[in-house]
């Protein structure tokens, strides 16, 4: 360990030379690798940075450093990677590892001192490199369910010194998978109205004609103009029923090549344009993913490569062309579909409906929407391209189109509040309307003197709520009064019907401790293990606040030997 921070110093001088290395990270895990989650697999307004590894559907496996190192970072949220550890190695790279239900003692113990010291659970730390270095095969962490986590897994990822991901199967990671991938769906779209595909100039389902050796094919189209396509796709491994990304797209025109998208590696920034890269409207109204291959305005991913015209094709009367496209997972394997296509120039297409919509907005510049006691403000390039969109208030509800249109900024909302009483003003929040019922999903709301503001994401329907409950606060493993010697945990239950839980503070004696909050079904938990409670009677005080301020109380006594 001695030459860890030289060697360091070093590897940042010949990393360009030395690309992935197959031979110097060891799996994370002791136990046969099998997938949940493949490294940039279609994921909501993101693309998913890792490899989501399963754990036998149990918590508590030993996680391994997957090479000598030292702790940089140590990041503990109650949603997204949960509990997660960082380990920087003298190759430059670093490596993540998320969901974690526990660290190994001297890193635990090295956490929670300083989560008592600034009394938040939620904390983020940088460790000098001198504080906790890391060995080889070193036991770092137990897996978990902690976070964002849909089941127990780790989450594992390998970034560079540009905080780039990185697929770790680049590393010599292996992984069983004998299995093609998957063709699910094909689209056409024509790229404008001079172009059409089987007499329209809107986006054409295909019909898939699966074929001999796990290829594919669909009935010859007649299409006139410069045309792009777009599939529906998984890959699956050998040990596991998921539905997973691919590796490698590409697609060729006459035998030359148009367009190819190669899932190695990409930036934490540009993850959101998955947005301009799928269909965002089919996923929306169809919760399936269109990979479009062919790059429209705006979309700057860096895994594109070998464009041809931004992937489309140019189709002249008469003319008589073939279009393939080649599927490859990782381990190489590929499916093929090919596209017979007959020059037709229509002699007429349909035109599209007028459009009603009540605003126009011009992509490159700023734009404020108000009506009523609402306004919306667009920062330039919120959206890709020039768009007509539909806005209205009602009752203190904005109507913002539907959420079918990308964004690539979030957007600003505020209500002018002047016309509430005081006590409401200090209850009302802003929240999103979700799902066919229109349920209130909280946004993170500020409050200036009458005015409230919040960003969000997407465009979709929004309103001013009024939220006058306190959260509820019970007890799940012990009763006020009793004995708890014996107890390793003691757990209570918090809820909230609207805003949502905002924080929460703990004590016992009038000293702060450290309880775990878990989202997913609403417990506090606190570790006796911690040694903070020496005396033998002790007074329980728990306090809740909901995301507009309502607070309950939890009081109890209990008794420790």
């Amino acid at each position: 360990m001695k030459y860890l921070f030289i060697a360091l110093i070093f590897s940042q001088i010949a990393f360009s030379q030395v690309d992935y290395p197959k031979d110097y990270f060891r799996s994370p895990l002791d136990v046969t690798l099998i997938l949940s989650g493949s490294f940039a697999e279609l994921r909501t307004n993101h693309f998913h940075s890792g490899l989501d590894i399963k754990t036998q559907q149990r918590t508590g496996l030993n996680i391994y450093a997957a090479a000598e190192g030292y702790v940089s970072r140590i990041k503990i949220q109650h949603y997204g990677y949960g509990k997660a550890l960082y380990i920087t190695h003298p190759n430059g790279y670093t490596t993540v590892y998320g969901h974690l239900q526990e660290f190994a003692p001297r890193i635990e113990a090295y956490l929670k001192a300083k989560q008592y010291e600034k009394e938040s659970y939620e904390i983020e730390l940088l460790p000098s490199p001198e504080e906790l270095q890391i060995m080889s095969d070193e036991i770092v962490a137990y897996s978990g369910n902690t976070g964002g986590s849909g089941g127990p897994h780790l989450h594992f990822e390998i970034r560079d010194q540009q905080e780039r991901t990185l697929n770790p199967l680049l590393f010599g990671l292996s992984i069983k998978d004998s299995k093609p991938p998957s063709l699910i769906s094909v689209f056409a779209y024509p790229k404008d109205e001079k172009s059409s595909v089987n007499n329209s100039n809107r986006r054409v389902e295909l019909r898939l004609i699966p074929t001999k050796n796990n290829d594919y094919k669909v009935e010859g189209i007649k299409a006139f103009g410069d045309i792009g396509f777009a599939v529906g796709s998984f890959d699956q491994l050998d040990l596991a029923a998921n539905k997973n990304g691919l590796n490698n797209i590409q697609s060729f025109y006459n035998g030359n090549k148009k367009f190819e998208i190669d899932f190695f590696r990409f930036s934490f920034a540009e993850s959101r344009h998955i947005n301009k890269y799928i269909d965002y409207e089919y996923y929306k109204t169809k919760r399936s993913h269109l990979q479009k291959l062919f790059v429209e305005k705006g979309n700057v991913l860096s895994m594109y490569k070998d464009l041809d015209e931004d992937g489309y094709i140019k189709i002249e009367d008469g003319d008589s062309s073939i279009y393939k496209v080649r599927l490859q997972d990782f381990a190489g394997n590929e499916s093929w579909l090919t596209i017979p296509i007959t020059g037709k120039k229509p002699d007429s297409i349909p035109s599209k409906p007028e459009n009603k919509k009540n605003y126009y907005v011009f992509s490159d510049q700023t734009t404020t929407l108000n009506d009523k006691n609402v306004s919306v403000y667009f920062p330039a390039n919120s959206f890709y391209e020039d768009t007509f969109i539909d806005f209205k208030v009602n009752n203190d509800t904005l109507y913002l189109d539907k959420d079918v249109i990308p964004l690539q900024k979030n957007v600003t909302i505020q209500y002018d509040i002047s016309n509430y009483n005081n006590q409401e003003k200090d209850q009302l929040y802003i929240a999103e309307l979700l799902g066919y019922k229109k349920y209130p999903s909280y946004l993170s709301t500020k409050r200036k003197d009458n005015i409230l503001t919040a960003s969000s994401n997407a465009l979709g329907s929004y309103a001013l709520v009024l939220d006058t409950t306190k959260p509820k606060i019970s007890p799940i493993n012990f009763q006020d009064g009793k004995w708890l010697s014996k107890y390793r945990y003691l757990t209570l239950k918090i809820t909230d019907d609207l805003s949502g839980i905002g924080n929460y503070r703990a004590t016992i004696n009038g000293k702060w401790i450290l309880m775990e909050y878990e989202y997913k079904n609403n417990t506090l938990t606190f570790d006796f293990n911690d040694s903070v409670i020496t005396d033998t009677k002790n007074e329980l005080k728990v306090i809740v606040t909901d995301n507009v301020g309502n607070s309950s109380t939890f009081e109890a006594t209990f008794f420790r030997k």
